[in-house]
């Protein structure tokens, strides 16, 4: 090849280069040009789901193109992630996401094929909200310190459900019963509905509640709130004490939260684009009463998720050390 043909060759080169980097350059100068999935992890009516459907109403008015929730679920969310994961990263398939996917499955499940934190792009923190220590009426607990006392004097007596293995609920409770060297034992369910039926009837003496899925049942009586897990009182149940107020307890401080992602090498552009729109989102009546009603304290506008991750993901490898949890 001579100089010349060698240099027409390396033009002809760079311009298919161009022209095969382009278009996702070229969508995102107009992003969003149609409609956004917004993948759900989980069926339609629990608190992820809820979320996802408030933040997608509040974005379809902020970037002027639908925003549908998809939901895919199964495996505790990982579908749903594993789905945006492998999506394009042109910002047209986004995940609304929960703790128990995005930090807590790659540490407790092998057969998670995802690295929350290098395979997505974080956009923006959403919400939180505690979980509840519960009791039923027929262990006599009315408190913390008397929940402390009676489960330390009966060491292997008495159990405590969660909605799964591996769950923030079951993490929640792991933490507690660290930190005041309590022996309980952990008994897994396939979801709430089943630990509620458990705990109502009295088969079982504690249980791990989402604030808003305990409220009911506690403002009816039928169970009774040891304590928030949060570091802080919930500003929707502020009757309830934090775990974190008893001495052996200071450094409970654990929440289920939620954030927003996109698929891996999402175009800056699109990222700044999907930022804006979610800080303002954040700030729209509508959304902060829905969210409160929920049991949720809405994330300050702009609140980083990327660092915040990275945290929540050491802190819950502690704890999982700790129980040997393992699915």
């Amino acid at each position: 090849m001579d100089k010349i043909d060698r240099r027409r060759w390396l033009a002809g080169a760079g311009t298919l280069a161009l022209g095969a980097a382009s278009p996702a350059w070229a969508q995102s100068d107009d992003y969003p040009n149609k409609h956004i999935t917004l993948v759900c992890g989980y069926p339609p009516g629990g608190s992820t789901d809820l979320t996802a459907r408030t933040v997608a109403a509040e974005l379809t008015r902020r970037l002027g193109r639908q925003v549908v929730v998809e939901n895919v679920g199964g495996a505790g969310g990982a579908l749903g992630a594993q789905k945006v994961q492998q999506a394009a990263p042109d910002g047209y398939t986004l995940l609304l996401g929960s703790n128990n996917e995005m930090a807590i499955a790659g540490l407790v499940n092998t057969n998670v094929r995802y690295d929350p934190v290098r395979q997505f792009t974080p956009i923006g923190r959403v919400a939180s909200q505690p979980m509840v220590l519960v009791a039923s009426p027929k262990t006599g607990v009315k408190d913390l310190p008397g929940f402390i006392d009676l489960a330390r004097s009966n060491p292997g007596r008495f159990s405590f459900g969660s909605s799964g293995v591996g769950t923030a609920l079951h993490l929640a409770g792991e933490m507690v019963k660290e930190a005041a060297g309590l022996f309980i034992v952990h008994i897994p369910y396939r979801g709430v509905a089943p630990l509620t039926t458990d705990l109502l009837g009295g088969q079982l003496e504690f249980g791990v509640f989402v604030l808003s899925s305990g409220l009911p049942h506690i403002r009816s009586g039928k169970v009774v709130a040891i304590g928030t897990t949060e570091a802080k009182r919930s500003p929707v149940a502020p009757e309830i004490p934090a775990l974190a107020e008893h001495p052996q307890l200071r450094n409970v401080d654990i929440s289920s939260w939620f954030g927003l992602w996109g698929p891996p090498g999402l175009p800056q552009p699109v990222v700044r684009r999907l930022k804006a729109a979610l800080a303002e989102s954040l700030t729209a009546p509508e959304l902060l009463q829905k969210m409160r009603e929920s049991g949720a304290t809405v994330a300050a506008p702009g609140a980083e998720l990327g660092d915040f991750q990275v945290a929540e993901i050491a802190k819950y490898r502690r704890i999982v050390d700790y129980a040997k949890i393992r699915e």
